[in-house]
């Protein structure tokens, strides 16, 4: 993604998010973000998109192998959860002490 302007997203590293479209889209269940690929507008969720890759044995892995890792998945499939709301919900900024917080559309709550 190239631009002018580095994109700015209200989804942070550590954040709970629900997924909203995909193979693993459940809007109940909160997931956890593991990686905020801003560049790329892609995010790693925990235990969503697993792919399996075929390793060969090396001298990091003597084994080698398939392992199971998550995949990233585009950071529009997914939505802030709000555990007030028990939902995914919108956000929107305001500047409160001259620091930038993020505030749910829905119930008006900061979001930590």
């Amino acid at each position: 993604m190239k631009t002018r302007f580095k994109a700015k997203y209200n989804i942070r590293k550590g954040d709970s998010v629900v997924v909203i479209a995909g193979d693993d889209k459940d809007t109940a269940k909160p997931r956890v973000v593991k990686e905020v690929l801003v560049d790329e507008a892609k995010v790693i969720v925990e235990g969503v998109n697993i792919i399996t890759k075929h390793s060969k044995p090396s001298a990091k892995n003597t084994k080698g192998g398939i392992i199971k890792k998550e995949a990233p998945i585009h950071i529009s499939n997914v939505m802030l959860w709000d555990a007030k709301e028990k939902s995914g919900v919108k956000v929107k900024r305001d500047r409160q002490d001259g620091k930038t917080v993020r505030i749910s559309k829905r119930s008006g709550e900061v979001i930590k």
